[in-house]
């Protein structure tokens, strides 16, 4: 797959101290870029140009809703797939390379499965992925190894599947729900960025946003039995 024929999509709320080089260090790579501006106080400052345009929402909606503003403006420009990316920096443009590398058109999610073996990286989080990880293969049916990730190649099909959760959540719902559609989900490894605890900023609430994200497996878990039974789901 070729730069030109994806367009990346960052989400962003509140991170006044990184969407700016998240911005040029997409630009530097030569991609389109489209930052959905999901209610920040203030609002996302950088000017649109010829490769950057920005969507706003009027009040914060979640990311998941973000990601879905940007999915359908990516279907209207006429792009199959787009990347997203976290506007907290963590994420490098260089990675998304080796993404479509593994990318052969045939409606998948591929997720950049960060290498953890680096600095800085709490162990709270390690233990996360881990528990999301549980859940994730056990609801799709597939092996993932990096269920949180937020650095993912979308294909715009996704906009028909019919999702409940709108934020953190929504990333793990809509995982399950592609599988179920019998379409696959990859992993590519990718280098990532974890800054020093006192610079980091994270809008992720540990305690609710991980209750919310195990209350989408219950929730899902009758109906996956349901589809069991069923001749086809595809």
């Amino acid at each position: 797959m070729k730069k030109s024929e994806i367009i990346v999509v960052v989400p962003t709320y509140n991170n006044p101290n990184s969407i700016d080089k998240v911005a040029e260090d997409v630009l530097n790579h030569g991609y389109k870029l489209l930052i959905v501006d999901d209610g920040s106080t203030p609002k996302v400052a950088l000017k649109e140009e010829a490769n950057l345009s920005i969507i706003r929402h009027e009040v914060n909606r979640g990311k998941g809703m973000a990601i879905i503003t940007g999915a359908k403006e990516a279907k209207r420009l006429g792009y199959k797939y787009f990347i997203s990316l976290d506007g907290d920096g963590q994420h490098l443009a260089s990675q998304i390379e080796s993404i479509l590398q593994e990318c052969d058109d045939k409606d998948q999610i591929i997720i950049g499965a960060r290498n953890f073996d680096i600095k800085d990286v709490p162990n709270g989080s390690k233990f996360g992925r881990w528990f999301s990880n549980m859940w994730a293969c056990w609801d799709t049916g597939q092996h993932i190894e990096d269920s949180l990730s937020g650095f993912r190649l979308y294909p715009t099909s996704i906009l028909d599947l019919s999702i409940k959760t709108e934020r953190f959540d929504w990333e793990m719902e809509v995982l399950v729900k592609h599988a179920w559609k019998g379409r696959l989900i990859k992993e590519k490894v990718i280098e990532c960025y974890y800054p020093r605890p006192e610079e980091r900023v994270s809008h992720f609430k540990k305690f609710w946003d991980t209750a919310a994200i195990v209350w989408v497996h219950i929730r899902l878990l009758p109906l996956k039995f349901i589809l069991k039974r069923l001749p086809s789901n595809r």
